[in-house]
């Protein structure tokens, strides 16, 4: 009996530990890299967005990509996953799940 309460004790012992080291660690992801992310943007999106302060004009009425950047729900993460699976004005430009994220990085920075 002794030893089934120790083995229950050293179980929960470190169930709790386990638990609080799980949820105490926040996730950071990985480095987002916003440099990345400018020159895929001068690559892929420049003819279609104002991309930066250096762009004078783009050939459509899309968004520039400050004002993107400045509304009170802009969420990086969110433009990463809306990247992934564009809207049909967009071109399919197969970006990796890297590459988007490095570009909402970049987008991010226009704030």
């Amino acid at each position: 009996m002794p030893r089934q309460l120790l083995w229950i004790g050293y179980c929960t012992l470190v169930s709790s530990l386990l638990a609080t080291a799980c949820f105490a660690i926040p996730d950071q992801g990985p480095t987002r890299d916003a440099d990345h992310g400018r020159t895929l943007v001068k690559r892929w999106c420049i003819s279609c967005h104002l991309v930066g302060t250096d762009q004078k004009q783009a050939t459509t009425d899309a968004p520039p990509f400050a004002t993107i950047a400045k509304k009170p729900d802009f969420n990086a993460a969110k433009l990463a996953f809306f990247l992934l699976y564009p809207h049909p004005k967009m071109p399919d430009m197969r970006l990796s799940r890297d590459e988007t994220s490095d570009i909402a990085a970049y987008i991010a920075t226009l704030k």
